[in-house]
C-alpha cells in the first residue's frame, strides 16, 4: 500500500533529505511538501493521459446555454474532478484538431472555466481524473511524481542549485519512462482521420 506520505518520503531521500511522518507534522519539509504537493500532482496528471486516471462520463447538459457561439452548454466532472479532457464523443485526442471542426470551422468543443460548450446535443467525454489515493497510481507515475515533488521542494529543503539542475533532469528522465511504458500499454488507440484531412490528397 502505497501513501502520499511515502511518495513525500521518496522526494525527501532523493535530496538527501530525512523522512517524515505525516503531512501535517509540524516540520520544515513536511509543511513545505504540505504546500506544493497538490500543485505538483496535478501537474504530472495533466502531462499525459495516464490510462490509471482515465475516467468516462457522459455530461449532464445545462439548462442555461452560452451567451453566443454555441448552442450547449456542460459542466465538467467533479467526481473525480476533471483536470483534462481527452476525448469528446469518441473523437480524437485534445482540440482542437482538423477532425474536430464543426460545420463553421470552428472546433466541436470548447473549454471555458469549469464549462464544456459545444453545439453537439450529446456530450461523451474521456478525460484525466483528480485521484487522491496513491493506491490507484501506476509504479511509473509514482516515481514520475515523487522526481517532480522533489525538484519543486529541494531548494527551500536544502538550497542547492546543484541539486535543482539533477531533479530537473532525473525528472524529464522518469516521466519519460513511465510515458513510454504507459504508451505501450494496451491496444494503440485508432487514429481518426476527417473528411477534410482526406479531401487533401
Amino acid at each position: 500500500m502505497t501513501s502520499t506520505v511515502d511518495i513525500a518520503n521518496i522526494a525527501l531521500n532523493t535530496i538527501g533529505a530525512s523522512n517524515i511522518a505525516a503531512l501535517d507534522e509540524n516540520s520544515k519539509p513536511a509543511r513545505i511538501i504540505n504546500q506544493r504537493y497538490p500543485s505538483v500532482r496535478d501537474t504530472v496528471f495533466r502531462a499525459h493521459p495516464w490510462n490509471c486516471l482515465i475516467n468516462r462520463q457522459e455530461l449532464n447538459q445545462e439548462t442555461d446555454t452560452p451567451a453566443f457561439g454555441y448552442a450547449y452548454q456542460y459542466p465538467l466532472p467533479t467526481d473525480p474532478y476533471c483536470l483534462r479532457v481527452l476525448e469528446f464523443n469518441n473523437g480524437s485526442m485534445g482540440y482542437p484538431q482538423d477532425n474536430m471542426l464543426s460545420n463553421t470551422g470552428g472546433p466541436v468543443f470548447v473549454i471555458e472555466g469549469r464549462k464544456l460548450i459545444t453545439d453537439e446535443g450529446v456530450a461523451k467525454i474521456k478525460y484525466i481524473g483528480r485521484s487522491t489515493d496513491p493506491n490507484d497510481y501506476d509504479a511509473n507515475l509514482i516515481d514520475a511524481l515523487a522526481a517532480r515533488l522533489a525538484f519543486e521542494i529541494c531548494y527551500s529543503i536544502v538550497g542547492s542549485s546543484s541539486m535543482v539542475q539533477l531533479t530537473s533532469a532525473m525528472y524529464d528522465s522518469k516521466l519519460s519512462e513511465a510515458r513510454f511504458v504507459d504508451g505501450t500499454e494496451g491496444a494503440p488507440q485508432k487514429i481518426e482521420v476527417s473528411d477534410f484531412i482526406e479531401s487533401r490528397f
